[in-house]
């Protein structure tokens, strides 16, 4: 009896916050600097005026690596039309992984090496891989996924936030 409580009141606690996060409207993404592979850095700044989706993901992470060739086909379908794709490591990962991983599967968008943790703890303590954010083009978190995205809403999202 006692069980069937507090399950009853983790739902409802879980429930509750999931639909405070829904229901809470964009809020602006952090400010932040990504360190890119070759060494140039990247601010939320930077992003502004393009549709952004920011990736953290991890190499010892099965459903990122199944997910990355979605990814980069998302990229290849919307970069011309505004569209930019940022992957950050996360700070576990080992640096070498994460070359060799994006050079491997030629990447074709910006991988950021979040050494120190910063860019996930901006972005709320990003501790789940996959973690994914859309940024409109105003800087706005449109969507926030954890786990792998269902790729059609993701491409209805952005075919919506690229026309605004």
């Amino acid at each position: 009896m006692k069980r069937a409580l507090y399950l009853a009141a983790f739902l409802v606690i879980v429930a509750s916050a999931w639909m405070m996060f829904q229901t809470s409207g964009p809020s602006t993404a952090p400010e932040s600097t990504f360190v890119l592979l070759d060494g140039s850095k990247k601010t939320t700044a930077d992003l502004k005026g393009r549709v952004t989706l920011v990736n953290f993901w991890a190499t010892s992470c099965t459903t990122c690596v199944a997910e990355m060739p979605e990814i980069v086909a998302t990229y290849n379908k919307y970069n011309a039309k505004g569209f930019e794709t940022l992957a950050v490591a996360m700070s576990y990962d080992p640096p070498s992984y994460v070359v060799n991983f994006t050079e491997t599967r030629k990447l074709p968008f910006k991988v950021a090496l979040d050494v120190n943790g910063a860019a996930a703890k901006a972005y709320g303590n990003v501790a789940l891989t996959p973690t994914t954010f859309v940024i409109g083009k105003d800087g706005k978190i449109l969507k926030r996924y954890v786990g792998e995205p269902q790729f059609a809403e993701l491409h209805a999202l952005l075919e919506k936030a690229l026309k605004s």
